[in-house]
């Protein structure tokens, strides 16, 4: 059986639902704080390529999907080792129920949507990341719609199909240019933000990093691309109990606002 038959199986467990790391140390807070830092550096990469006339903006999706998933790997090694495949695919068909199937089969869907996340108009990646006391959540959905008017829009001259004069191609070919500068400037201003959640714990009083997190959501329909960054606060009072193993739990009141308050016509798909 192949990963989206079984996904398909077993889509419920993956719906409208997070990933809960504890973190339990120092180190776990160095490790947390390094990946972000990786998080917010591929965004200012993504800025300085979006600004480069030169590079193509498929070539600019290309390399940030490859980081993104050498984050996925990483992950899905450290979850479960080099046989990640094998044990999400055991999760989905029932032959083992614990944290770190759960965790796979989550990352692994991730990682395999990723793949279709320019080529399919209308799908949304949304990827909220939040941080409490002793612990930290990584929302990750894809969902039909569109991304509201706080996002900000550019243009590839490169997948537009409209039949123009060579002289409507220069204008519409300067004008994704421009749209596309506008959205690197838009990447410098707003990166900030997640190294300001997520602080060097070595320099950084915990009072200071208590609580943090940001929000990212792209989408694309046709040759319009937009693209929304920008600081989340979350709710102190969401986990009763403290974070002592990495769980699967259910979306937070910020992710569902978020999805209310920024999409259009939304539609979860997982």
């Amino acid at each position: 059986m192949e990963w989206h038959d079984r996904v398909d199986d077993g889509a419920d467990m993956l719906r409208r639902q997070a990933v809960r790391i504890p973190l339990p140390d120092a180190e776990a807070e160095r490790d947390l704080h390094e990946n972000m830092s990786r998080i917010a550096d591929a965004g200012e990469r993504k800025s300085r390529l979006l600004d480069d006339p030169d590079v193509p903006l498929t070539e600019v999706y290309e390399d940030e999907l490859k980081e993104m998933r050498r984050s996925f790997e990483h992950r899905l090694q450290q979850v479960a080792g080099e046989e990640y495949y094998d044990v999400a695919t055991a999760y989905l068909d029932g032959e083992r129920d614990d944290w770190i199937g759960a965790l796979a089969a989550y990352y692994l869907e991730c990682y395999y949507r990723l793949q279709e996340r320019y080529t399919v108009d209308d799908q949304i990646f949304f990827l909220l990341i939040l941080r409490y006391p002793d612990s930290f959540t990584v929302n990750l959905s894809f969902l039909s719609g569109e991304i509201g008017a706080d996002a900000v829009r550019y243009e590839s001259a490169a997948l537009a199909d409209a039949d123009l004069t060579d002289r409507g191609r220069e204008q519409y070919y300067a004008d994704s240019q421009y749209s596309q500068h506008e959205a690197a400037e838009y990447l410098r201003e707003r990166v900030g933000c997640i190294r300001e959640a997520f602080p060097d714990p070595d320099t950084t009083p915990i009072e200071r990093r208590r609580y943090g997190g940001f929000i990212h959501l792209t989408g694309r329909q046709g040759p319009t691309f937009a693209e929304l960054l920008d600081s989340r606060t979350p709710d102190p009072d969401r986990f009763d109990e403290p974070a002592t193993t990495p769980s699967i739990v259910s979306e937070g009141s910020e992710a569902k606002r978020a999805k209310r308050t920024l999409l259009t016509d939304a539609e979860v798909l997982i």
